[in-house]
């Protein structure tokens, strides 16, 4: 069963990305900024990290650029899922290491096709 570590400063936001993850199989540990991510991260093993941008102590682009400094996160898929649309802050997300760009509100369905394609 595939890991992922879900982070977002809203847990209503956390509980419906739990919920569609869980319900197509996978394991989820719920982050709720990406300070508390980052420690999780260094404790346990992910398959995959999907990340809100704006939050409070550490941000999505801040979270991905410190994860990507761990040789285990190097090939580790980080998806952001964000409200933030724009072509600066999704180049800023693919300059931090991001694999991949999703914005909110999110379709499930949507979001079980891309983790499928970039989960290892």
């Amino acid at each position: 069963m595939h890991s992922i570590l879900a982070v977002d400063d809203s847990a209503s936001m956390r509980k419906m990305v739990s919920f569609t993850l869980m319900g197509a199989g996978y394991r989820v540990v719920e982050a709720v900024d990406g300070e508390d991510a980052f420690e999780k991260a260094m404790g346990a093993s992910f398959d995959l990290v999907l990340t809100d941008q704006n939050m409070p102590r550490l941000d999505g682009l801040g979270l991905t650029r410190r994860l990507r400094e761990d040789p285990r996160f190097k090939s580790i898929p980080i998806l952001i899922l964000t409200t933030e649309s724009g072509d600066q802050m999704k180049q800023a997300g693919r300059a931090a290491g991001a694999t991949g760009w999703l914005v909110k509100p999110f379709d499930p369905t949507r979001l079980l096709d891309v983790i499928q394609k970039v989960i290892r």
